[in-house]
């Protein structure tokens, strides 16, 4: 067997002290525990360390060359369990966080300064994507998503409103030279710019209004990827192309602009908001914990 740590900075304790009374009292335990560390100490390494009188306790031969070279490392493995124990007050290191892009445009822009102003010593790597993947395997600490595509085993904390909203939008010219869609049936008869997941999925356009729910599959001129590209679909949209269908903080900028306008506002579809999710586990890294404990606090 392998000598314990515990038995090492025991003999040390007793060899600088001259005594088990004296190392007992200095380390807080008794001197029965700490003379029964040594003796396990010498039987696991077949040699006498300590000579040991009524009046005095002396390393031997072999207990002083032990412990001229265990007291630095004991002093190394010191000095690396005090800067750890302050890592808990300090948190520092690299989190990483897999986020979808639309979370990186909504939302983290509302949180990163200020946390990373509160704990400089935290390094935040943020991989935006908008593929299901598996954080873990991924090497990822925490990611976020929306509740529809959260795994059942992780722990999950609001990021980020409540509620969100799908918007229908179009330029004041589209709608002059088109038309404005009073109802979501309309927009089978109109040019709408679409996205599809890296996965091949096309999400339909939803919309909801007194119980009723449609889903649609309209049809356009343009097909972008969701999350890279769907600056695209709102440039075309602002240059009069067509009707872009894409969350309500995304496109409020261009509303409050004049860019684009409302279309079929009372049938927006509400939503529940993301998540900041992560293993369920009782000891989290002092980042990520530091970052679950930051969002908890947040009003949005």
């Amino acid at each position: 067997m392998e000598p314990r740590l515990d038995d090492l900075s025991a003999f040390a304790a007793v060899a600088r002290a001259g005594g088990f009374r004296d190392a007992a009292r200095a380390r807080g335990t008794s001197a029965s525990s700490l003379s029964e560390a040594v003796r396990r100490l010498e039987a696991q390494l077949g040699v006498r360390l300590l000579n040991r009188s009524t009046r005095s306790v002396a390393p031997t031969e072999a207990g002083r060359q032990l412990l001229g070279r265990l007291a630095p490392a004991l002093e190394q493995i010191g000095s690396a369990l005090e800067q750890a124990h302050a890592s808990r007050d300090r948190p520092a290191g690299t989190l990483r966080l897999n986020v979808p892009v639309a979370a990186v445009r909504l939302v983290l822009p509302r949180l990163l300064p200020e946390f990373l102003a509160a704990y400089p010593q935290i390094r935040l790597e943020i991989r935006a994507e908008d593929r299901f993947v598996d954080i873990l395997a991924e090497g990822c600490d925490a990611g976020i998503r929306y509740d529809e595509r959260l795994e059942q085993d992780m722990v999950a904390v609001p990021i980020g409103p409540a509620r969100q909203r799908f918007a229908a939008a179009a330029s004041t010219a589209y709608l002059r030279r088109a038309g404005r869609p009073r109802h979501p049936r309309d927009l089978m008869r109109h040019a709408c710019l679409r996205g599809r997941f890296s996965s091949g999925a096309m999400p339909p356009w939803e919309f909801a209004r007194d119980g009723e729910v449609l889903r649609l599959d309209p049809q356009g001129p343009l097909l972008v990827g969701i999350g890279a590209a769907t600056d695209l679909a709102v440039d075309a949209a602002v240059s009069g192309v067509g009707i872009v269908y894409l969350f309500e903080d995304w496109l409020a900028p261009y509303f409050e602009r004049g860019e684009l306008e409302p279309v079929l506002q009372p049938w927006w579809p509400s939503f529940t908001g993301p998540f900041l999710y992560y293993p369920g586990q009782r000891q989290l890294p002092p980042a990520l914990r530091a970052l679950v404990d930051f969002v908890k606090t947040r009003r949005w």
